[in-house]
């Protein structure tokens, strides 16, 4: 997931590069357990000595003192959390909660103050209540700034429909028209065929992911796939139950740690194919308008500023490919080159710690309460 900086009057390119990686961290418990995404990191996080060392800095391309922009960041499911809307029922910006609940026909509020864990498992209501919340996040945030625009923005998965609507390119209500058909098809996709999701965390993670899932699906027809790429030493790989457990065995044996994730489907694999046809019908009904920033795909981790229309195919494109993250956010610091901060707006702080690990030099933030929003704001915005 990396891009060179985009001309507002040009094409976005990318150049890829490859970062060295952390040493295996200790204190993952056992080699192989089951952890929600954001447990996984939360206690990757605390690791001591797991963010790999700062890279070079050019002080000629440092850019002149003065407050830095904003970039804004946003999770994708893995994220969500019971009652994570109730910091936020009691703000203005809790009016997009009714009015997105009217575009897609259910009721949101539910989803985001009421539902138990396992009913936010789903991948329909886990990706309706994560998008919305983000809604409801950067509506604040305009609010707290009006007329504000983005350096550039970039979204994990899920995450991605949110960075388009803070970019411009889809209004909030087609956002969450889409992601409702997105999530119903995955839903149906995961009930079609069972899958699971396990992080491989270690030196050379990528290479021995890569490797050993190409050499199952060769000599035991397994379906098994890298599925995210998220930092240095950390990817995640996807397919039906008994290949990703055959998977994890073998990487254990390779020096890995391994954590099996509490998802519901093969996300990012193949498997999601039967998802294409109902997202591609859902992304047809909605039109696509001129970005004012670039934003950061997940399919290929460039940076994408014209042909909006293009981000159809890209949408559809991410069901099955693997979600570049690490890549996407060399892109980002690349791009802003110190001259904008990340900031991540959605429950948690789970992209802010991939950040730090991936790009120890630039500082990042999250802001997941009302409080935490006006901090930021406070601090951060003229």
């Amino acid at each position: 997931m990396p891009s060179e900086t985009p001309h507002r009057s040009g094409r976005a390119d990318a150049v890829a590069w490859t970062p060295s990686e952390p040493p295996v961290p200790s204190g993952l418990g056992a080699p192989s357990e089951t952890l929600s995404p954001v447990a996984l990191l939360t206690r990757i996080l605390a690791l001591p000595g797991t963010s790999p060392a700062a890279p070079r800095r050019d002080p000629a391309a440092d850019p002149p003192p003065g407050r830095p922009a904003l970039a804004l960041v946003f999770p994708g499911q893995g994220a969500q959390r019971p009652g994570m809307g109730a910091p936020w029922r009691d703000t203005a910006a809790w009016q997009t909660v009714q009015r997105l609940s009217e575009s897609c026909g259910q009721d949101l509020a539910d989803l985001l103050l009421d539902a138990d864990a396992d009913r936010l498992r789903r991948p329909d209501n886990a990706q309706l209540a994560t998008l919305t919340l983000e809604m409801v996040m950067l509506r604040a945030l305009r609010e707290s700034a009006p007329g504000r625009r983005f350096a550039a923005c970039a979204g994990h998965s899920l995450g991605e429909y949110a960075a388009l609507v803070a970019a411009g390119v889809l209004t909030p209500e087609d956002a969450v028209r889409v992601v409702a058909e997105r999530g119903a098809a995955m839903a149906e996709a995961a009930d079609r065929v069972p899958g699971a999701m396990a992080a491989l965390i270690g030196p050379g993670a990528a290479a021995t992911a890569e490797r050993l899932t190409a050499d199952l699906r060769a000599t035991a027809a397994a379906q098994v796939w890298v599925a995210n790429y998220n930092a240095p030493g950390q990817v995640v790989v996807s397919g039906t139950p008994a290949a990703v457990a055959a998977l994890a065995e073998r990487a254990a044996e390779a020096g890995l740690r391994t954590a099996e994730l509490a998802v519901a489907g093969a996300f990012h694999t193949p498997l999601m194919a039967p998802a294409r046809p109902r997202l591609a019908a859902a992304l047809a009904r909605v039109p696509t308008r001129p970005a004012h920033c670039p934003v950061v795909a997940n399919v290929d981790g460039r940076a994408h500023l014209h042909h909006p229309e293009r981000w159809r195919a890209r949408a559809l494109r991410q069901l099955t490919s693997p979600v570049r993250w690490e890549g996407s956010q060399r892109t980002l610091a690349r791009l802003l080159r110190g001259r904008a901060h990340p900031v991540e707006l959605g429950p948690g702080r789970v992209l802010a710690g991939l950040w730090t690990r991936t790009v120890p030099d630039q500082p990042a933030r999250s802001a997941a309460t009302p409080e935490q929003l006006h901090a930021l704001t406070a601090a951060r915005l003229p």
